[in-house]
């Protein structure tokens, strides 16, 4: 793969971010919401990751990756997730503490240093977190998993991911100890505002938003 700048990199992960989370392409607002950037400034980067052939980009319309493009992010998201994995395994970091550590950390590309730090993990196949981390061909494992948002009354699921990595928002959940691995049961839905009310597998039960449940990943 053909050598690239951190702030190119950084933009091809928002943009496979947000065209993975929305099923569609991403628009130069939106980039420029998750990069914290100006949207003119996006435009300037999307002509040059289009003239290195990493993305398809016309103007007014939504932007995604190129074969290649995604081929790369993968590579970037494969790096991050594996760092963090070492932060939590191996430095007993919190996973509310590791995020922006490992965003510094994943710009570091030897392939040789990669796959050496993967084989030192036991090649994980999630990070602390719960999200799968794309292998070096750049495949990702088949999880079936869904939005906690997504169940119905009576159901039950287990926690497997997150999908908001805010410092704030997990040490929430390490609060309420809603944390990977827990099983649920759905107790109540409200119809108002789609909050939920939990039960856990020792029988405590907790109220959540709607906005935590569309947060986080359950396997049924």
């Amino acid at each position: 793969m053909q050598r690239l700048s951190i702030t190119e990199e950084n933009y091809l992960k928002a943009i496979y971010k947000i065209t993975s989370r929305e099923l569609k392409g991403a628009s130069t607002n939106a980039i420029a919401d998750e990069l914290n950037t100006r949207a003119a400034s996006v435009t300037d980067m999307l002509r040059k990751l289009s003239d290195k052939q990493l993305i398809h980009y016309k103007k007014y319309q939504g932007v995604t990756l190129t074969e290649l493009g995604r081929l790369t992010a993968l590579s970037i998201v494969r790096r991050h997730r594996l760092w963090e994995v070492f932060l939590v395994k191996k430095l007993h970091f919190g996973w509310d503490e590791i995020h922006d550590i490992a965003e510094e950390l994943e710009h570091v590309s030897d392939p040789r240093f990669i796959n050496r730090l993967a084989e030192y993990l036991g090649n994980p196949t999630a990070d602390p977190h719960g999200d799968p981390i794309p292998t070096e061909a750049g495949e990702l494992p088949t999880n079936n998993q869904v939005l906690l948002a997504k169940l119905e009354v009576g159901e039950q699921a287990e926690v497997m991911a997150v999908f908001e990595h805010s410092t704030a928002f997990l040490q929430y959940l390490d609060q309420v100890e809603l944390n990977l691995g827990k099983s649920i049961t759905v107790l109540e839905k409200l119809e108002f505002d789609q909050s939920m009310r939990v039960r856990f597998g020792n029988g405590r039960e907790l109220q959540i938003s709607r906005e935590v449940a569309r947060s986080i990943f359950v396997k049924r």
